[in-house]
């Protein structure tokens, strides 16, 4: 299957946020680091966090760990190159991390307009694995190339919080943090030998086609192989037949629409979010099919 990239990138400019738009062309080799940098830093508070809708279902404009997640991303997607903006989102981490080292699914916030009820509703006293980790993990795929972030503190007590809390973790865990498990102990499997095993662990909540129904979700919301290990020769994707990656990669091939663009197959909680989750989404897609020789 054939990737139109000239409708993707047009699809990119008609509907994404400036973000997207710039990961985008970071993406295709046609962009900076620096325009990256930029357009992250205009979701940046004056606290080191991250808000105004980065995390496009959370759209108040308190700091929040769903932020981070996507502030580290961009951070990811300039390596080699780094910015002191990472540690810094590190220190703010601290200043909000609660007394047994894990990060509360979200903080306060003053007006949930725009807000999924998750979000707004979340008990800001509780450590929940599923923040902890999608936090930690995309931390620690950044500290693979920013020695700032590889030592920060904070990074280490939420490091040894996920790794506990997935030695723990119940028989029925969310499918949501089941993805977000995954993918922590397989950025962590670089620097800590146990995550290899608490990987393997995991393994027995894996069916053979890959699928994970999202309890809660839209109408046949599932998390995908490609979700949860879109690198090939990482840890995770040893948790899945090479059969199923490969149709996997032909059905996300498949699905580029007319517009040029992707699809998300979850609820949005705003017609904003709806765009900048396809926008997202789409870079997404073009990343997988890259790092999978699609393209």
């Amino acid at each position: 299957m054939e990737i139109d990239l000239s409708a993707a990138t047009s699809f990119m400019a008609t509907h994404a946020r400036l973000l997207d738009r710039r990961r985008f062309e970071l993406l295709l080799g046609e962009g900076d680091t620096e325009a990256v940098l930029a357009a992250v830093d205009g979701y940046r508070n004056p606290d080191g966090g991250y808000g105004w809708g980065l995390e496009p279902d959370l759209r108040a404009p308190e700091s929040q760990p769903g932020g981070a997640l996507h502030a580290f991303e961009a951070f990811e997607a300039i390596a080699p190159a780094t910015t002191p903006r990472a540690a810094q989102l590190c220190d703010w981490l601290a200043s909000v991390t609660l007394p047994d080292g894990g990060l509360p699914f979200a903080l306060p916030v003053a007006d949930a307009a725009g807000c999924a009820p998750f979000w707004a509703q979340a008990d800001p006293k509780t450590s929940t694995l599923q923040s902890t980790a999608f936090t930690a993990g995309s931390a620690l795929r950044v500290a693979a190339h920013d020695p700032a972030v590889a030592r920060h503190p904070w990074l280490g007590q939420a490091t040894r919080y996920c790794l506990n809390a997935i030695e723990a973790i119940g028989d029925t865990p969310h499918a949501i943090e089941l993805l977000f498990a995954i993918r922590f102990l397989d950025a962590a499997s670089d620097s800590h030998p146990e995550a290899l095993d608490l990987l393997d662990g995991l393994r027995r909540f894996i069916p053979a086609d890959g699928l994970l129904p999202v309890a809660g979700g839209a109408a046949d919301e599932v998390i995908r192989p490609l979700d949860i290990a879109s690198e090939p020769g990482r840890p995770a994707r040893t948790l899945y037949d090479q059969a199923v990656i490969d149709a996997e990669l032909h059905r996300v091939a498949a699905e580029q629409q007319d517009d040029g663009g992707w699809l998300v197959h979850f609820a949005s909680y705003s017609p904003a979010a709806a765009l900048e989750w396809r926008g997202y989404r789409t870079v997404g897609a073009v990343s997988t099919l890259k790092l999978n020789s699609m393209l």
